[in-house]
């Protein structure tokens, strides 16, 4: 069996499946992650995830496999970089073995994302030829993750391609990160929120928000998302000029046209997560 747990700032999807085929899940939940009730509670919420799929499937893992937003840092030991603070400054995969009493390899989400895409995904299916990927996380928070030749670029204290937290416009948001004006204070999912929350002083869903085409805040939200995507990928071509870049998260569901983002961007597909 193969154990698999998407750990996110809004929700925690675990899965079972029988091999490496996408077709051989068996078992598949998701959970809110509650963040807000602190560091102890989202471990406590992973177990539970755990247990649920083990009473699902009858199995209990041998080991699991964990993507989450930030990084472990190579040298402490702790996740650090995480959209969900309460997460960082933790040893999180020991403190999971501990709780959960089996092995956990954890990495980056967007790492996880663009490495398996490149070997089990769309890269290997329609892009066999290409060396140079770059995937994109847009969700709760921005993530991205390098593949060359088949190999994540980790980089010497695993942040390797964290476009997230490059500087994008004076207009974004201070940081967690201590910056102000990232990538992801700009147009992941939250910030595009409190954009529109700003803006009309009423809270939105985001899909609400984007396909709004009665609302002329909703318009500028929508042109806000285009404009600072295209300028934010721009400088990340310019460096890797990459061969394919694909897109996940939850923003990787929207489809660009109906954004009325201009002619298609080549090379660039929107994965269903």
């Amino acid at each position: 069996m193969f154990w698999g747990i998407d750990l996110g700032g809004t929700k925690i999807e675990g899965v079972v499946m029988t091999s490496r085929h996408p077709d051989s899940v068996i078992a598949r939940h998701r959970i809110d992650t509650e963040g807000a009730g602190g560091y102890e509670h989202v471990i406590l919420r992973i177990k539970s995830l755990v247990d649920y799929l083990a009473g699902q499937t009858g199995h209990k893992p041998e080991a699991i496999g964990i993507g989450t937003p930030g990084t472990i840092d190579p040298q402490t030991g702790l996740l650090k970089n995480s959209n969900t603070l309460c997460l960082n400054h933790h040893p999180l995969d020991k403190d999971l073995e501990q709780l959960i009493g089996v092995g956990i390899a954890m990495a980056n989400d967007a790492n996880c994302f663009a490495l398996a895409e490149f070997h089990l995904g769309v890269i290997a299916r329609d892009f066999p030829d290409a060396r140079v990927v770059f995937g994109v996380i847009m969700g709760t928070g921005v993530g991205g993750g390098v593949v060359i030749d088949g190999r994540i670029i980790g980089g010497r204290h695993g942040i390797g391609g964290e476009w997230g937290h490059m500087f994008l416009d004076e207009s974004g948001e201070d940081c967690y990160c201590g910056r102000h004006g990232c990538v992801e204070t700009i147009i992941s999912g939250t910030a595009l929120q409190r954009y529109y929350l700003k803006e009309t002083g009423h809270g939105k869903k985001l899909k609400d928000i984007l396909t709004d085409t009665t609302d002329p805040v909703s318009a500028q939200v929508r042109q806000r998302l285009i404009f600072f995507f295209g300028k934010a990928l721009g400088q990340i071509i310019n460096v890797l000029d990459p061969d394919v870049i694909i897109l996940g998260g939850g923003l990787g569901n929207i489809d660009f046209s109906i954004l009325k983002a201009g002619r298609p961007f080549p090379g660039i597909f929107s994965i269903r997560s």
